[in-house]
């Protein structure tokens, strides 16, 4: 467990070493208030609570974790460092559950740095805490779903810029599987059992309940064990490439 801690801190640590980091931060703190207050309508809405602030998060996850994801793996193998990296006395498994945590940490920063607007709507009227926590928590879990899934797709390729578009090629349409213009137009298509399977597989859809403050286990189990899929899925095919 030390060896996964190890390699998180170094990971975590590196984000910071270059501009991206900073440029991520601002680019989501902008691009999150510009979807609250202008597309989500905030002002107007005259509810006190942050449904306009979290109802863009599965699409903005689309775009931006993988910004966060594709130098996982690619840029190891790009620079060279990944054969390097596999020596090192560390099983491959910590390695990969180091460099996955390292970047749902930073990601979480991110998170946490928009928590002045829980402040503000507390200021503004009497929002149901509750509903507003369990929204973090599970805007959290999707994050490190997509998170889990962009180390897969940046272990398939040596190119950043490939990664990147994997990445938001495959959520994307793990979102659109949830989407309702999508689902209405898949209805007359496809069995109801396979239109079901395909809700129950929707970041969107399974964020959704959460969104309005429901905790369920269903949608808890179904990001934990894509977190865990994922990762697995990271390890078979690092263990691939090193073959």
């Amino acid at each position: 467990m030390s060896g996964i801690f190890t390699i998180a801190q170094r990971e975590f640590r590196s984000y910071f070493q270059t501009p991206v980091a900073y440029v991520f931060l601002v680019v989501f703190l902008l691009v999150s208030g510009a979807f609250t207050f202008y597309l989500g309508n905030y002002f107007t809405r005259g509810i006190a609570d942050l449904e306009p602030f979290f109802r863009w998060h599965p699409w903005l996850y689309v775009f931006l974790v993988p910004a966060v994801t594709m130098r996982l793996w690619a840029e190891e193998r790009h620079s060279g460092t990944g054969e390097l990296l596999m020596t090192l006395p560390v099983p491959i498994s910590q390695i990969i559950i180091g460099k996955f945590l390292a970047a749902w940490w930073f990601v979480l920063v991110a998170l946490a740095c928009t928590l002045p607007l829980w402040i503000t709507v507390n200021y503004l009227g009497n929002p149901d805490h509750g509903v507003i926590f369990v929204s973090y928590l599970g805007s959290g879990l999707m994050a490190g779903a997509y998170i889990a899934l962009g180390s897969a797709m940046s272990a398939t390729t040596r190119s950043q810029i490939v990664a990147f578009i994997i990445t938001a090629a495959v959520t994307l349409v793990c979102v659109l599987l949830g989407f309702p213009v999508v689902t209405n137009f898949l209805e007359g298509w496809l069995p109801q059992s396979v239109l079901n399977l395909c809700l129950a597989m929707s970041f969107l859809s399974n964020f959704d309940d959460m969104m309005h403050g429901v905790l369920e286990l269903p949608s808890i189990f179904y990001f934990v064990s894509s977190i865990i899929f994922w990762l697995y899925m990271t390890l078979l095919i690092v263990e691939y490439k090193k073959g």
